[in-house]
This record gives structure tokens, C-alpha cells and sequence, in this order.
């Protein structure tokens, strides 16, 4: 895993902004601390900082092929084996052990269809010297972000928003759409929150040339007929997990598997574990397990089934303490930030998380997590609750924000001019137009075919992107097997009826791995990531914006509404909520963003 950056003006010499373009690539330092390097062209600035996984000697970047093109690559593409035989019964000679020389020479031999052959997670830039064109290609679901922007005469491009943000060319300035995108918990597809700047989509890929740009979509979700009987069904789901894990254990460096005690991470580790001893990871927090109170996300807590998986399967566990004191420092604050490049509405979640990652870091560079299995086989609460399903609005803000929003601080004025229901409301209708459909569905599984695509492009998304950012912060790999785009596919066309044939979440997925899971984790109803119920930690948060406001130039109090803020201040903290914590959060999160970043606001 790595970070790039770059730069392509076809008007201007960049061999005389070296200094610039390095700075760029500097950025991403924290995504790749083994290994550095800028190749500058004429026109043409491509930086890389490397993570060494594969081919620890050989894989160094950009890499380029006889002068015919050039690549900065991040990411994995876990068939690269099969399509190095293909390329070299081709004539392709090799001079590395990587998937990077894969990647590029296979661009050589099928042009840009290359990144239909390609299984993986993975952003690159590739110049073309024969063609004078830039391709910027983002891996099917968007496990590695890219972010580009858009100049007169070429673009802007890197890993992260801050890659871009080091160049004088582009501007910080946040408009309306980009607040609300901070705001919300929706990913808009090509939205990247800074005015001028865009994300590439998921399953896309962006041509750079003198006379433009152009994108083209080279993969995406698509209605076909499920014709697998019930236990053809599960046994292929079985057979594709078994492929995937096998295929993303392939490694240099140490690898583990992030454990939480549910079904998803343990089907990880208990298929990893076939194949050799694994060394494993969960997080907790001090005084949580004996402490712990039922609320309306969790029933239960994730240590004792972490431990009944790590002993039925005998993985070399690890379980990560953290205590409240390390959540509220504000350096880590500044740090969680800094990964993102923008405002966050989950604080500790984030921050627990972080911190998670830099220690498992200390022991080793690869991990593979469980993400995306909820999406993908239905597995949270609120797919199976008729009202959220029924509410006219993506599902899990209908549970989510049911009651109040987290919105209380902020200036009525603000809010008033964001106007985030009719935002949120505008998005819906975006995302349900771009629904495939079967022809003669009932009422129910188009309307589950809906709710499962609005997960997978609206939902996973900002999960995959905070995975990605609280992982590379530190310079860990994180893989995510469920996120195989042939199990996505095989999956998202089962009927509804199909996915829950028990009765319950995530039918399919425990039907495949019931051998392999102890029985208290197959009967484990889902438990998102866990947050500290600590209430010393949301009393930290009012004491810190209590010393904002005593402070009085902080640059996010034009924003709020001042007496709330004071009344929140001043009350005592019985029990700590979800959506005051989350109000709390964002005053936080957008004082250091505004302070750090030099955000200029726009509406």
C-alpha cells in the first residue's frame, strides 16, 4: 500500500516545480514511510511514497516501461500471479516481483481495459509518453480513495485531499455543498468536500489530455437473474471466500486479522487460520466489559465472543486497551483530522480507532477486516425494521436521527442555509435513479434491491474511506475480503428472501461458515464497532469547548449558537448519548479543521 501524487499541466515545464511536486508527494508520508520518489517529464510531475508489501527490493515507484509509460500505483491486486503468467506467455519480460510491473506492463499489452482483468483494491495514475495521456483508475468499490483537480490546462491529483491542498494551485476554500457534505452521513459520489475538487468514482477511470478530460465508468452494480438454487447459493459463497482470504494472505511483510467477536471478522480469521497460524487484534476499552451497558446500537460487548473465536480457532490474539485519557488528548484529536482532511461526526469511534491501528503497527504492516460484510449480506438492524425500511429516506438515518439530529449546536442561521433535509433528500432521489432493477420483482425485493444498493454506494463508501484513512494514518494495510467485487456481484442479485431463508441477518453469510464458528458467535446478533461509554469522555468534550468559548477568537464560534453551546456546557453529563456526543464532536472537529487547515468558507 502507498500514497501518490502528481501533476500534469500541458502548458507549463514542471521540471521547474520540482520543489512543489515533491512537496505534494511529502504528504504522503504517513501512507508510505518505507521508500520515496518524484519522476519528472516536460509536462508530467508523478510522486509516490511506498509501503513495501510485495516485492520488498524490487518494487520501487514510479516504475517505468521502456519509456513508454510511466505509473504511480497504490494498493493490491490480488490476481496478479495469473496475469504475470498471461503477460510473460505474451512476451512480457519482468524485471520485479510486483504487482506494480504487473499492473503497468498489463496497460502496455490491453490498454486501458487492463482494469477489467484486475482483482483488487487499488488508485493509480499512469502516463502514457506515446498517447501524451494521464489515466487516473479507481478500483471497483472504492476501497483506495483518488482525489483530482481540475486546471486550466491539466489537473491536480493524490491519495489524499492534502497531497492536492500542497499546491499553491489549488484552493481551500468549502462552499455550502462541501459543509453539508462534512455534515452528513451520506457519501456523495464525486463530491470531495474542497470547492474545485472531486473524488474519482468507484469503478472509474478519468482520461487526462491536452484537448481535456474525460471519465469513463468501467464497472458497476447490475440487475441479472439469480438462478442458484438455496444451497448452490451457499455453498459459491463459501467457495468465493475461501478463494478471496487465500488470495490476500499473500505477503512480504507480517500480516494479521482485525477480530470484533461477530460473524464478519471471524469468518476472516477462522479462514486465514487454514492456512497457517495468524496473529490477531481487537480492540477494548479499560473498565468497558465490566461496565457495560446495553444501549441502543449494542447489546452486548465484543470481548467475550473476540476470545471464544481467538480459542476455538487458536490464533496468536492481542486485545488493544485504550483508556479515556488517550481518547481526549487533543493531539490525537488533530491527528484523526489530519488523516481525514475533514470534520468527523463519530470522535471517539475514530480516535479509538486510530489508535487501534498505530498499535497493531508495532507488530505488523498487513491486516484483513471484515468490512463491508453488513452491506453486503444485510446485516444491520435497520434492514430489517419495516419503519426505516418504509421511511422515504436512507435507513440508517431514519434510526439514527429518529429522535434528534446532532445539529443542536450549530447557528440556526447556518443551518437555515444549508438546509441538510432538503440536501439529504436531493441525494435519495440521486441514488434510488441509479438503481438496477429486475423486470417482475414484487413490491418487497425491488424495494430490498434498493436498500441494498443504497448501502453499497452510500453507505459502505464513507466506511471504506475511514478504514483507509485511520489505517494509512499510521502506515498499516488494511485489506477487506468482502469487498471482492465477484462476491459483491454474486450477492447483491440473491433475492431478499434468499438473504434472510432463517429468518434472521445475514442468512447466507452464516449458512456458508457454520463449521467454522463457534456457536456463540453464529448466534451473535450484530454489534457494530464499539465506542467508550466512558461518561468522563463526553465531560471532556464540554470542558474542551467550554475553553473555546472562554477563549473567544476560536474560528468555528461564528458557527454556533451560542446559548445552546453555554447551556450544554454548563449541565452535567448523567448519560452519555450518541447525538450529544456527536454535537460535541463536530464543534471540535471543525474548530481544529478551520484552525489547521486554513479553510476559507464560502455561503
Amino acid at each position: 500500500m502507498c500514497g501518490i501524487a502528481g501533476w500534469v499541466d500541458f502548458e507549463r515545464d514542471l521540471t521547474n516545480d520540482r520543489t512543489v511536486a515533491e512537496a505534494m508527494a511529502e504528504t504522503m508520508g504517513c501512507r508510505g514511510p518505507d521508500d520515496k520518489g518524484l519522476w519528472l517529464d516536460g509536462h508530467v510531475a508523478l510522486g509516490h511514497r511506498r509501503l513495501a508489501v510485495i516485492d520488498v527490493e524490487g518494487g520501487r515507484q514510479p516504475m517505468s516501461a521502456e519509456g513508454l509509460a510511466v505509473i504511480t500505483y497504490s494498493g493490491e491486486v490480488y490476481n496478479f500471479q495469473e496475469l504475470r503468467a498471461e503477460l510473460e506467455a505474451r512476451g512480457h519480460a519482468f524485471r520485479t516481483r510486483s504487482d506494480t510491473e504487473v499492473v503497468l506492463r498489463g496497460y502496455l499489452e490491453w490498454g486501458e481495459d487492463v482494469v477489467l482483468r484486475l482483482n483488487g483494491m487499488y488508485a493509480f495514475a499512469l502516463w502514457d509518453a506515446r498517447r501524451r495521456q494521464l489515466l487516473l483508475v479507481r478500483d471497483r468499490l472504492g476501497i483506495k480513495p483518488l482525489f483530482y483537480y481540475r486546471l486550466p490546462n491539466g489537473v491536480l491529483f493524490g491519495s489524499e485531499p492534502k497531497a492536492i491542498l500542497a499546491n499553491p494551485l489549488a484552493d481551500r476554500a468549502v462552499d455550502a455543498d462541501g459543509l453539508r457534505e462534512t455534515l452528513t452521513m451520506v457519501k456523495t459520489p464525486e463530491q470531495a468536500v474542497f470547492k474545485g475538487m472531486n473524488e474519482l468514482r468507484p469503478g472509474h477511470l478519468l482520461r487526462v489530455r491536452p484537448e481535456g478530460v474525460s471519465l469513463r465508468r468501467y464497472w458497476a452494480l447490475e440487475a441479472s437473474e439469480h438462478t442458484d438454487d438455496l444451497q448452490t447459493t451457499v455453498r459459491t459463497v463459501r467457495e468465493l471466500l475461501e478463494d478471496i482470504v487465500s488470495r490476500q494472505l499473500v505477503s512480504d511483510v507480517p500480516l494479521c486479522t482485525l477480530l470484533s467477536g461477530g460473524i464478519d471478522s471471524s469468518t476472516i480469521t477462522a479462514l486465514a487460520r487454514q492456512h497457517g497460524q495468524i496473529r490477531s487484534f481487537a480492540v477494548d476499552f479499560t473498565g468497558y466489559a465490566e461496565n457495560f451497558q446495553p444501549d441502543e446500537m449494542r447489546v452486548d460487548a465484543d470481548g467475550p465472543f473476540v476470545q471464544d473465536l481467538a480459542r476455538h480457532v487458536r490464533s496468536d490474539h492481542t486485545d488493544i486497551m485504550l483508556d479515556t485519557a488517550e481518547l481526549t488528548d487533543p493531539r490525537l484529536r488533530e491527528s484523526v483530522l489530519r488523516g481525514w482532511d475533514r470534520p468527523q461526526l463519530f470522535g471517539d469511534m475514530n480516535s479509538s480507532l486510530y489508535m487501534l491501528f498505530r498499535a497493531i503497527r508495532e507488530r505488523s504492516t498487513v491486516a484483513l477486516s471484515g468490512e463491508s460484510a453488513d452491506e453486503i449480506f444485510g446485516g444491520y438492524s435497520w434492514f430489517h425494521n419495516p419503519q426505516t425500511v418504509d421511511s422515504g429516506t436512507f435507513p440508517w438515518l431514519a434510526l439514527f436521527f429518529r429522535d434528534h439530529t446532532p445539529y443542536e449546536l450549530l447557528h440556526p442561521d447556518l443551518l437555515a442555509k444549508l438546509d441538510l433535509p432538503a440536501f439529504t433528500a436531493d441525494s435519495y432521489r440521486d441514488a434510488l435513479a441509479e438503481v438496477p432493477y429486475l423486470p417482475g420483482q414484487d413490491d418487497r425485493e425491488r424495494r430490498m434491491r434498493e436498500i441494498c444498493y443504497l448501502h453499497l454506494t452510500r453507505f459502505l463508501p464513507e466506511l471504506l474511506d475511514r478504514k483507509d484513512r485511520m489505517s494509512m494514518a499510521v502506515g498499516l494495510e488494511v485489506r477487506v475480503p468482502f469487498c471482492d467485487h465477484r462476491l459483491v456481484e454474486y450477492v447483491f442479485n440473491t433475492s431478499w428472501a434468499m438473504k434472510t431463508f432463517d429468518g434472521r441477518e445475514k442468512s447466507l453469510l452464516r449458512a456458508a461458515v457454520t463449521d467454522l464458528l463457534p456457536e456463540s458467535v453464529l448466534r451473535r446478533v450484530k454489534s457494530p464497532y464499539p465506542a467508550t461509554q466512558d461518561v468522563g469522555y463526553e465531560q471532556a468534550l464540554r470542558d474542551a469547548i467550554g475553553r473555546l468559548v472562554r477563549d473567544g477568537d476560536a474560528p468555528v464560534l461564528p458557527l454556533l449558537d451560542m446559548k445552546a453551546v453555554e447551556r450544554m456546557v454548563r449541565s452535567p453529563v448523567e448519560k452519555s448519548t450518541t447525538m450529544t456526543r456527536m454535537a460535541l464532536e463536530i464543534v471540535l472537529s471543525l474548530n481544529v479543521w478551520l484552525t489547521s487547515y486554513g479553510v476559507r468558507l464560502e455561503f
